[in-house]
């Protein structure tokens, strides 16, 4: 598998987690993997915020 596959992967993952509720410290990447990480913690933010009610 390549990175890009792996990135991809990460950050769905990390959209996973959120809408799951789990906490942002959750990531199984830690400084093994900094630009996996990364993508988990962009899929999580997205997620997120998508998931935030809007403001008026």
């Amino acid at each position: 598998m390549g990175f890009r596959e792996s990135a991809v992967r990460a950050r769905e993952a990390g959209a996973a987690a959120a809408v799951a509720g789990r906490p942002a410290t959750d990531c199984p990447h830690r400084g093994d993997e900094p630009l996996l990480r990364a993508a988990w913690v962009r899929g999580y933010v997205a997620a997120e915020q998508q998931l935030a009610p809007s403001e008026p």
